[in-house]
């Protein structure tokens, strides 16, 4: 009896320690694809998380399964600040405004991701509805608290101005001359109420 309470003990602890690892390797995968895009080789990925080339297969037997790993992580996280920012932000649109700035970081530290869900690879297919189902929520909980503080213009619909963000942030790092930050930032500014 004694050793089942031990084993059962250690499942949780190796639970949380494959959590864990997991983030770690998702962490350097992300990292390494800002700096090398979504084709930085695995040794660069394992070398960043501090582990070897089998771990990484070994939760993620492809590339594409990394790939949609790491668009998941950041995606959860980004949906987890909302709610967080909302609490710990002087006003609503503060939050507004530092939640869609996380969202234009996510957005323009892609580096090839857009390409490769755009590849026809069937282990892509569900993730821009994953990413809607996830973002447009908080984005929409964040926009009714502005709004319901008569910060901002009553009208934004969630959607829309993901959408509008999205379009200024294309092409953001090809151009020097065009600050993405910056465009978005005047969006954010011109829902406030005059």
């Amino acid at each position: 009896m004694a050793d089942t309470g031990g084993s059962g003990s250690s499942a949780p602890r190796k639970r949380a320690d494959a959590r864990r690892n997991e983030q770690t390797l998702l962490d350097a995968a992300a990292a390494a694809f800002v700096s090398s895009g979504v084709d930085a080789p695995v040794r660069d990925i394992a070398a960043r998380a501090g582990v070897g080339v089998g771990t990484i297969y070994r939760h993620f037997p492809t590339r594409a399964d990394l790939i949609v790993a790491v668009y998941r992580h950041q995606v959860e996280a980004c949906a987890a600040a909302g709610p967080a920012l909302l609490a710990d932000s002087k006003t609503p649109h503060a939050a507004l405004a530092r939640w869609i700035n996380l969202f234009v970081d996510f957005l323009v530290t892609k580096h090839g991701l857009a390409e490769a869900l755009q590849s026809g690879d069937p282990t892509f297919e569900t993730l821009h509805s994953y990413f809607l189902d996830r973002l447009v929520p908080v984005c929409t909980q964040l926009l009714d608290a502005a709004a319901a503080a008569g910060e901002i213009r009553p009208d934004m619909e969630a959607y829309e101005l993901l959408r509008g963000v999205g379009n200024l942030c294309i092409g953001a790092g090809n151009t020097p001359r065009y600050d993405a930050r910056r465009m978005v930032e005047l969006l954010i500014a011109g829902l406030r109420r005059h």
